[in-house]
């Protein structure tokens, strides 16, 4: 059970502790934050509302553990995370837990998060190892009008402090996809996690806790934004910020100063499907990508751009899908479960009411109860509608029929967003050339967009980040290049 075992530490009578220098506290505000459950709509967790000055306190005993944590063998550094890794897959089962009534995500797939998380920080230490032991020797000959009078030693070296802040839908999975490059690189690591899923972000640091890390070197401060959120974001001893989010991502990246960014801020995916496709597949993929976690992800089909002439097949095929779909609360792993707030429910239904005045055919009911919409498939979606354009993150689904392949890379392109994209055919060389135009970080071929596995790169283009993930491009991301250059004697002064 969350909060009770092993984790009884981590909270006092109804509150959560944050935690800083190796310990669990309470914060001298004496106030807490609560975390509402999306199926019950009642508050459900209380976590502790952090003051500045206790993050400036969080700020200085990182600082300080890192310039230790830096000398620290890299081989050590990697046996911390894989002892990390174990302990938070066999305590999976609470902080599943916490994520069912912190976001409402299914039982089964929370359980995932938290096993999938483990094996990332895993494949993290291993990674690490690879790159991170390597440096490179450049000598000064090869450049024109120099001798060989010069060696240069490179290696990668830690920038210092990382501030990661994940999002309310993988608040388990997207944290350690920071955490773990950022450790093993040599970085002390502040968590500032969403309201939503800060229990069970807590949970997750506690295994880092009890895997031994030195103090101070990891810390996760809870919180208002409007009392920490800049303050954090804005702070001097800040010297990196790995973000994954929405438009707040963009405010804070007008804000940061001269420090490395790493923003993923969301899309609205694409979804190509060209006369030639297997119209089987690309129901199965649409109705996967448009609706697993009641469309709660940033990879998720927001937009599906359809060739006329198929586009009546596939509408039914996907209906038909659609069907089957069980909706309901996460506990019984229902397929659509509550959306994570009333204001997203209430934003998503703009959307719906939007698309209903503008004309927009409506494939099922709409139906809303509380925070928990009935998946909706709507076709026939002009781009006067704020759907064609806005993510709604729910499960609601715009249908846009095309005339040709380039009315549907100009689509996608003229949107702000730029994460991932999709495209159906059986011809490769299509396929190739479609993705070559799409303005997207990643197109996913014949398959629905993907953030995973989680060490290959991930990158959003335009209004949808800065940067690249992946493990290796995030070990890459918070490191900085440090050179020594060995200066030898003349090259008229021979041995030999």
């Amino acid at each position: 059970m969350a909060g009770t075992g092993v984790f009884a530490e981590i909270i006092d009578g109804e509150v959560y502790k944050y935690y800083a220098d190796g310990e669990w506290k309470k914060s001298a505000s004496g106030k807490s934050v609560s975390i509402i459950n999306p199926t019950t709509r009642t508050p459900q967790y209380k976590v502790q509302a952090c003051t500045q000055e206790e993050v400036n306190k969080v700020m200085d005993a990182a600082k300080a553990a890192q310039k230790l944590w830096a000398r620290t063998p890299l081989w050590k550094r990697a046996e911390f995370l894989h002892k990390a890794a174990a302990i938070l897959k066999e305590h999976k089962n609470p902080i599943a837990e916490c994520l069912v009534k912190e976001i409402a995500k299914p039982a089964k797939d929370a359980v995932t998060e938290v096993v999938r998380s483990g094996d990332l920080v895993s494949y993290t230490a291993e990674d690490g190892v690879r790159i991170l032991g390597e440096g490179k020797l450049l000598v000064s000959d090869s450049f024109p009008g120099n001798e060989r009078s010069k060696y240069c030693l490179s290696s990668k070296v830690p920038l210092g402090v990382v501030l990661a802040i994940p999002p309310f839908n993988y608040p388990v999975n997207l944290a350690v996809s920071k955490i773990a490059p950022a450790l093993i690189a040599g970085n002390a690591l502040v968590l500032k996690p969403p309201t939503q899923g800060a229990v069970a972000a807590l949970h997750m640091i506690h295994c880092f806790h009890l895997a031994g890390f030195p103090k101070g070197l990891i810390s996760c401060v809870t919180g208002k934004g409007s009392e920490i959120g800049d303050f954090l974001t804005m702070h001097p001893g800040v010297n990196c910020i790995s973000f994954t989010g929405g438009d707040t991502g963009i405010a804070i990246s007008k804000k940061a100063g001269m420090i490395p960014l790493q923003m993923e801020l969301g899309g609205k995916d694409a979804c190509i499907v060209l006369e030639d496709a297997d119209l089987d597949l690309v129901a199965a993929n649409i109705v996967k990508g448009g609706y697993s976690y009641s469309g709660q992800r940033c990879t998720a089909v927001k937009v599906v751009l359809i060739m006329e002439s198929v586009a009546d097949a596939v509408v039914e095929k996907v209906k038909a899908k659609m069907a089957k779909l069980s909706i309901g609360p996460p506990e019984e792993n229902c397929d659509i479960t509550p959306v994570v707030s009333e204001s997203s429910a209430n934003f998503i239904e703009g959307l719906v009411m939007d698309a209903k005045q503008k004309g927009a055919t409506f494939c099922q009911e709409y139906r809303r109860e509380g925070n928990l919409i009935w998946p909706l498939l709507l076709d026939h979606v002009r781009p006067d509608m704020r759907i064609a354009w806005e993510e709604p993150f729910g499960p609601v689904l715009p249908v846009i029929r095309i005339g040709s392949v380039e009315e549907g890379v100009h689509h996608c392109n003229a949107s702000n967003f730029g994460l991932q994209g999709c495209v159906f055919t059986r011809d490769i060389n299509k396929a190739m050339m479609i993705s070559d135009a799409m303005e997207t970080g990643t197109v996913q071929i014949n398959s629905a967009p993907a953030r995973g596995p989680d060490h290959f790169p991930f990158q959003g283009l335009k209004d949808s980040g800065i940067g690249s993930q992946g493990i290796t491009n995030s070990i890459n991301m918070m490191t900085k290049i440090k050179s020594t250059v060995i200066n030898l004697p003349s090259p008229s002064y021979t041995v030999g």
